[in-house]
């Protein structure tokens, strides 16, 4: 077998098994979006009863799960104020310390990422009753930024590796105080990745489940309303909510590859 024919072959099968991960990619979201234009009472596709659009009526009359967002909302920029900070703390802490003292301090910050988010939900709960502040909002931010600001420093100490250091002395020997140093020269330099961090700590906090569920007491959020009517059954409404977050992340791709393109001046 000659070598072009063998490289035909691999890109024959490298082609197919492109193809099926792709579909096993994306057929579960064709379906549900399907099925939220579907008149039958259950999100289904193989029970065709004519194209609608009452569902995404139902879902603005939907007052909880409306709420669950807003609450979502503001439990992912609590968590964005608290987990930033935090992190960014921890990963200057670190580049600034020694080897050793740097190594057993990493392997305490990085900790709570290897965490199962139920022990964080629940344990936060607990931590907070001892202060009197029950499950509620605060509580689910508090425990979302355990886990969360160590994402963040992982970000910030990746781009903190890459900073020239020597900036920093001459400013110092220039005369700036070290907060003038910090505000001129390293908050600029890491300017980006708070913007990344910050998206990041977003959509972590708006899908998490369990650590939210444990920490949330009373309130609610969109996941956690989402999760607890799937167990009396399935809703079309559920897939309407599908169908707007699939199109939301549509365009802010489609919008920030064309920024990307965008020629600069």
């Amino acid at each position: 077998m000659s070598t072009a024919t063998e490289s035909a072959g691999a890109r024959l099968v490298l082609n197919i098994y492109i193809g099926l991960f792709v579909l096993y990619l994306f057929l579960p979201l064709a379906v549900m979006s399907a099925a939220a234009f579907n008149s039958f009472d259950y999100p289904s596709v193989t029970q065709w009863q004519g194209f609608t659009l009452k569902w995404f009526v139902a879902l603005a009359h939907d007052q909880r799960l409306l709420q669950g967002l807003v609450n979502s909302v503001l439990v992912a920029l609590g968590v964005i104020a608290v987990s930033i900070p935090a992190g960014l703390s921890g990963a200057l802490i670190l580049t600034r310390l020694g080897q050793r003292s740097g190594t057993v301090l990493y392997s305490v910050l990085v900790s709570p990422v290897l965490t199962p988010g139920i022990i964080l939900g629940i344990s936060s709960l607990i931590f907070w009753r001892e202060f009197g502040v029950p499950g509620g909002l605060f509580v689910a931010v508090m425990a979302q930024s355990s886990f969360i600001a160590s994402y963040a420093m992982l970000l910030f100490l990746a781009r903190l590796q890459r900073q020239d250091r020597t900036l920093e002395e001459a400013a110092l020997d220039l005369g700036a105080s070290h907060m003038l140093m910090f505000r001129r020269i390293t908050l600029p330099f890491l300017a980006p990745t708070c913007f990344t961090a910050s998206v990041v700590a977003f959509l972590q906090s708006f899908e998490n489940y369990n650590t939210t569920v444990f920490a949330i007491g009373g309130e609610w959020t969109l996941v956690t309303e989402i999760a607890s009517r799937l167990r009396f059954g399935l809703s079309p409404v559920i897939n309407v909510v599908g169908v707007i977050f699939v199109a939301l992340t549509l365009i802010a791709s489609i919008a920030y590859v064309l920024l990307k393109k965008k020629p600069k001046t």
